[in-house]
């Protein structure tokens, strides 16, 4: 079923892995709830998206509820990063020009697809993109890393790689961040200091984790040799054309247009509430 899932008749793919500042966290936001609502309502084939932000921290809803929010929100931006609150969940990641985010996003309309077997697709071709690098990995959560999970991508337990969904209108976007190079502890250092200040020293419900930067790396420290986004990107495509798709390289239809600014309206007017709690 994974393999049916990868092996699709036609893939569209949208790279927008070299914006850079033009290119916005928030939009990618509204670009992935435009595909999911295109897609689930099978106005557009199955979509891999290609995405990298410079130096964003992209905080969870529950980040948000921080005692000291300001503070921590402050201290990110003096080391000069973005700071936007997404609108599903999971906890404070970091982006920046060393991190490749692919989403799969893909129709319910014929066939249920699971939670778990979305994980599961995005898990097994992961695992492809990363077999001529001769590295294999382990999933399974990483407490004291940012933003843990049960579906954590850790090398000798060091992660590197996350996994997220967001289900719309029938469609579905499973969506990683993969750290490609850089250094991993500075990323989760960064993370554990914006926990510091924003938690201060008030009892919280929700347990936040204690970022531990020894437990985080990218793939070009765990390989001991350069690793680069576009590597990743030449590797994603040669993969998904020897699974026999068509690979159409397309940018939003005029009716997809119009539903995304819709939706970043939305994303735009959810992030600006969140940040001002």
């Amino acid at each position: 079923m994974i393999k049916r899932i990868l092996s699709q008749p036609e893939w569209r793919i949208i790279d927008q892995t070299t914006l850079g500042d033009s290119f916005h966290a928030l939009q990618s936001f509204a670009m992935d709830d435009t595909l999911c609502s295109s897609i689930g309502s099978e106005g557009s084939p199955p979509t891999v998206r290609a995405w990298v932000h410079p130096k964003t921290v992209v905080l969870g809803i529950q980040d948000s509820r921080l005692p000291n929010l300001s503070d921590g929100v402050n201290y990110l931006k003096e080391q000069g990063y973005e700071v936007i609150v997404r609108n599903s969940g999971g906890l404070a990641v970091v982006l920046d020009d060393g991190v490749l985010n692919l989403s799969l996003v893909l129709s319910e309309k014929e066939q249920k697809i699971d939670i778990d077997l979305g994980y599961d697709a995005m898990v097994y071709l992961t695992e492809q993109l990363l077999k001529p690098y001769g590295l294999t990995f382990e999933q399974k959560e990483i407490s004291t890393s940012y933003c843990p999970g049960k579906y954590d991508l850790s090398i000798d337990g060091k992660k590197f790689a996350g996994i997220s969904q967001r289900r719309l209108r029938g469609g579905i976007a499973v969506q990683i961040y993969l750290c490609v190079n850089g250094s991993g502890s500075e990323r989760a250092e960064l993370i554990r200091e914006f926990y510091k200040r924003a938690k201060g020293e008030h009892e919280t419900k929700f347990m936040y984790p204690l970022v531990d930067p020894d437990v985080m790396a990218s793939l070009t420290e765990l390989l001991g040799k350069p690793i680069t986004v576009s590597d990743l990107m030449k590797d994603l495509l040669l993969y998904l054309k020897e699974q026999d798709s068509e690979l159409l390289s397309a940018q939003l239809s005029i009716s997809e247009i119009n539903q995304y600014d819709y939706y970043l309206k939305r994303v735009v007017e959810r992030n600006k509430k969140a940040l001002e709690r």
